[in-house]
């Protein structure tokens, strides 16, 4: 059932799964929030696109995602996926602790996504057997912590949507690690069974 009107507008490249807008979209999904999406070529248009996004007032950077919810224009995914899960009151921890866990792992993945972007056309050697270990071995370890399969054992958290994706854009690239860690591998099987994800995935594979 919906959360939400049909008034929430998200604004993004038009490249398939790839990308740090698919973790807002996955989010949308899973929380059953209704929207239109509206698409951009990723071509020699874009920048004369983003240009006009930014004088529309859609983007302040003149880059997406971008999206339009309850009267207001939220930019910078990460940040997006923490106002959408306050609002909503779901999808973050409930103590501080919890909360600081849920954050650093999104921040371990924002450093992880700058170098999965440095390295999307042309993968370094550094980045597909130095980088990727690291930080596989980093939340792996994170996501031990707890029974699982989520960060926060049964509870979905925004970042846990951020994980999901990176991972998934690295098997796109060929970069992910040959053997994932078991928090993570069960963390994936749960992810990609929860009911709203899977039907995307079905969508977009």
């Amino acid at each position: 059932m919906s959360t939400q009107s049909s008034q929430t507008v998200y604004h993004y490249l038009d490249i398939g799964r790839l990308g740090r807008g698919e973790v807002v979209r996955l989010f949308l999904k899973d929380a059953g929030i209704e929207f239109s999406e509206v698409r951009y070529p990723y071509d020699e248009n874009w920048p004369q696109v983003s240009k006009q996004l930014q004088e529309q007032g859609i983007t302040r950077t003149g880059l997406v995602p971008a999206l339009e919810y309850k009267g207001k224009i939220l930019t910078q995914h990460i940040p997006t996926l923490r106002y959408l899960s306050r609002d909503l009151g779901r999808y973050d921890g409930e103590t501080s602790w919890e909360k600081y866990i849920v954050d650093a792992v999104a921040d371990v993945y924002i450093d992880w996504r700058s170098e999965w972007v440095s390295n999307f056309m042309q993968p370094s050697e550094k980045y597909k057997n130095e980088s990727t270990a690291k930080y596989y071995d980093v939340v792996g370890k994170y996501y031990a912590e707890t029974e699982g399969p989520y960060l926060l054992g049964d509870k979905v958290t925004y970042a846990d949507f951020a994980i999901y994706q990176i991972m998934d854009n690295d098997r796109r690239t060929g970069t992910i690690v040959a053997n994932l860690p078991e928090s993570l591998v069960r963390f994936t099987d749960a992810f990609e069974k929860r009911e709203n994800i899977a039907a995307l995935i079905r969508e977009t594979k």
